[in-house]
């Protein structure tokens, strides 16, 4: 995440309060993520870091959503505009989904191993990690030879790394020292 993800995480948390009281989560975060997508646009990005007046940037901005916002969301842009915030969109919507991933009780866990995992095995290590993280699990797979052998695995800020690259450094360093 960037430097705006502290700026940020009030306007975040304050939109999913907002969605959650009014049951309203998925619109939010479709709304949140087409506005984070609109302020990445160059022309828009001129926009925002421009000397346009907040009335008249809030306007534009609503104007390049159109439909995709509903009241509650023009507000919120309103809010943005008057704030100087827009630019942090991006963050905002992806500090909204890790809100609701928390409520939802998910996470997403990234698995690098050596070899291309089956199935088989990505259901055994879903259903071993949900029993040990006390969540849902949605599993990222990737392949990295360089790990010769095992499995690095990313949860957060949790990271087991099973990875027979990383035992042979570790001997390699118990010899050395």
């Amino acid at each position: 995440m960037s430097e705006l993800t502290t700026i940020a995480r009030p306007y975040a948390q304050a939109a999913f309060d907002y969605a959650v009281e009014n049951k309203t989560v998925p619109q939010w975060q479709d709304m949140l993520a087409f506005a984070a997508e609109v302020s990445k646009n160059e022309t828009v990005k001129s926009l925002l870091t421009g000397s346009i007046a907040a009335e008249k940037l809030a306007e534009i901005f609503n104007g390049v959503c159109g439909e995709q916002l509903d009241q509650q969301g023009q507000n919120f842009v309103q809010v943005l505009a008057e704030n100087r915030r827009l630019q942090a969109l991006p963050d905002i919507s992806v500090l909204f989904n890790q809100l609701k991933a928390d409520l939802d009780k998910e996470i997403d866990v990234d698995i690098t191993s050596a070899v291309k995992l089956n199935k088989k095995q990505q259901t055994e290590l879903s259903a071993s990690l949900e029993k040990r993280l006390e969540r849902k699990v949605k599993l990222n797979c990737s392949v990295d030879p360089e790990l010769i052998a095992g499995v690095l695995i990313k949860a957060g800020d949790i990271v087991i790394d099973g990875s027979l690259r990383s035992k042979l450094n570790r001997l390699s360093d118990a010899l050395q020292a």
